[in-house]
């Protein structure tokens, strides 16, 4: 009697633990790496290749980690550095600090030596886990090939834990280059693995908070960074348009309003805070931008709102505090308010007219120099010809020191989530790769960045890879061939004839360096040539410098009065 032949058993299909990454980082929805290549970490690209996840290669890790960062900011969404281990993964710390600071959600995959050489010795081994523990919301080793995808949804979950920051993996070479079972390691499904994080607040706070704006004679909102974080522009907007109170923007929040919107103030943001009788602080610590809270009328009711608990009333007392989304707190607390028979509105027209009044005593008193045609070049009349330039789908890049200083009173974005600066760490460096990511992700955009010589220096090589992915923007270089915010504080300190030990550079024409890389470049020493060298920048189609020469002793108030160390 014939018998049937038995069955071949199937193959298990394997995959290694570079693909397992990919798989998790398609998961989460990153659908572009910044890099340096390294040998512990090539698998991960292979991985990305397979899952259509684009590679930009850079020049510095630093370079890649503040790109994570900008494409976070930019997005809404996970940014993703990958570094080889050693010296590639020191070089990004700088990059996941600022993000810890300026509450980016971004994960850096560093490379290790494989674990079977553990304390042996191997190449670029370092204590990653240890070094980035205090500057991230999550950082550890992947054991095992099995938990690699696991442990990127882990790392990507805590990157949304109350405020955002960044998550650390190093991945050992051993365990990512090695296959295992495709059924036997977990990948997470999209959309599978994270909660809503988005908190509304204690219920009877929101209804205190309506009360007090109702029955404020003078109250004004500073609403910060956590409003594009947490996308409130609609509710930020809803609000003070509702209750007709005046609102003050920084850090990420600035375009919350556009310039001329009757609530939209800038000037007068210290007579507010002198004088006001309810202030509302959303989504900004109180560290030394606010004067540690010092700033603030004692005689003011204050309202703090924020994604973390830690933040509210650290440093200063308040009134009321409330822990959540800014959003959805700001959506209550106008619907809370809007069922008043009088919810203060128009009782409070006078008050915006004192500040309205007061914004245009400082704009007048500060015009002149905007529109000076004194050679050297006065910063004022730099960044005023930047905020003309700018058009509603700019978004413009502050990398600097004094020369950014000078455009933060000036420049004003037109559309929300348009502004990019560091953040409260204050890094140099960050311009190039903001740029870089800001292009990346919305290449609709146009990208306008600001660069103090010394900041472009630190990361300016990596406009290479701007030219070689083909991501065109205009960069403007305010050249004062110094370390201007650094060497006033010295003067002040030191006297004259000691303030420019260690902070004076070369006279550097950055236009050439522009063109050597294969972009574009202008040299600009005349006031009123700033503007046409902008617009052929923008119609060149390349990324650009140009190179404005500036006054070298003139400086930002913020400067001279030093209000960053005070």
């Amino acid at each position: 009697m014939a018998t049937s032949p038995e069955p071949e058993p199937q193959a298990t299909e394997l995959i290694s633990g570079g693909h397992l990454v990919a798989k998790a980082l398609k998961a989460e929805g990153v659908d572009v790496i910044y890099t340096l290549c390294g040998g512990h970490i090539i698998d991960i690209y292979d991985g990305c290749v397979d899952e259509g996840i684009k590679v930009i290669d850079v020049r510095h890790e630093q370079v890649a980690a503040h790109a994570a960062d900008g494409h976070a900011r930019v997005t809404g969404k996970t940014g993703c550095a990958v570094v080889t281990a050693g010296p590639g993964t020191t070089d990004a710390v700088t990059g996941v600090a600022n993000a810890l600071r300026a509450e980016s959600p971004m994960l850096l995959i560093g490379g290790q030596g494989a674990l079977s050489q553990h304390k042996m010795g191997s190449l670029q081994d370092l204590p990653h886990v240890d070094m980035m523990a205090p500057i991230t919301k999550f950082a550890a080793t992947v054991p095992h090939t099995e938990r690699v995808a696991d442990i990127v949804s882990m790392a990507f979950r805590e990157c949304y834990n109350g405020a955002p920051g960044p998550s650390f993996l190093e991945i050992p070479r051993d365990v990512l280059d090695a296959k295992v079972p495709r059924d036997r390691a977990r990948v997470p499904r999209a959309g599978g693995y994270r909660a809503s994080t988005r908190r509304q607040g204690d219920p009877a706070a929101i209804e205190r908070l309506a009360d007090l704006l109702v029955n404020a004679e003078k109250p004004c909102v500073l609403l910060g960074s956590q409003i594009w974080t947490t996308r409130a522009t609609e509710a930020a907007t809803e609000l003070v348009r509702t209750l007709n109170v005046p609102a003050y923007m920084n850090g990420a929040g600035r375009g919350t309003l556009p310039p001329g919107d009757p609530h939209h103030y800038q000037l007068s943001r210290r007579y507010a805070f002198n004088n006001a009788d309810v202030i509302v602080i959303v989504g900004t610590p109180f560290d030394f931008r606010m004067g540690y809270g010092r700033r603030l009328s004692p005689e003011a009711t204050v309202v703090q709102i924020d994604l973390d608990y830690r933040t509210v009333g650290k440093n200063r007392d308040v009134d009321l505090g409330i822990v959540g989304d800014a959003g959805l707190i700001l959506s209550a607390v106008t619907q809370a308010a809007s069922g008043r028979t009088d919810n203060g509105a128009a009782g409070r027209k006078a008050w915006l007219e004192e500040l309205r009044a007061e914004e245009t005593k400082a704009y007048e008193k500060r015009l002149p120099l905007q529109h000076s045609d004194a050679s050297p070049i006065h910063p004022y009349r730099l960044v005023h010809e930047i905020n003309e330039f700018l058009t509603e789908d700019s978004i413009y890049v502050g990398d600097g020191g004094d020369i950014v200083t000078f455009s933060g009173q000036v420049v004003q974005p037109k559309s929300p989530g348009h502004w990019m600066d560091p953040g409260p760490l204050g890094t140099l460096g960050v311009g190039i790769p903001f740029v870089m990511a800001a292009k990346q992700a919305r290449p609709d955009k146009e990208v306008v960045a600001l660069f103090g010589d010394g900041a472009f220096s630190l990361t300016g090589w990596d406009f290479e890879t701007l030219v070689r992915f083909d991501l065109p923007f205009v960069g403007i270089v305010g050249n004062n061939s110094s370390m201007n915010q650094i060497r006033y504080g010295q003067g002040a300190k030191y006297g004259r004839d000691r303030e420019r030990v260690g902070n004076t550079l070369g006279d550097v024409p950055y236009s050439e360096f522009a063109k050597m890389l294969g972009g574009y470049g202008e040299e600009v020493r005349e006031p009123g040539d700033i503007r046409p060298a902008l617009r052929r920048a923008r119609e060149s189609g390349r990324p650009s410098l140009i190179n404005v020469w500036i006054d070298t002793d003139v400086y930002a108030p913020g400067t001279m009065n030093q209000t960053m160390y005070k």
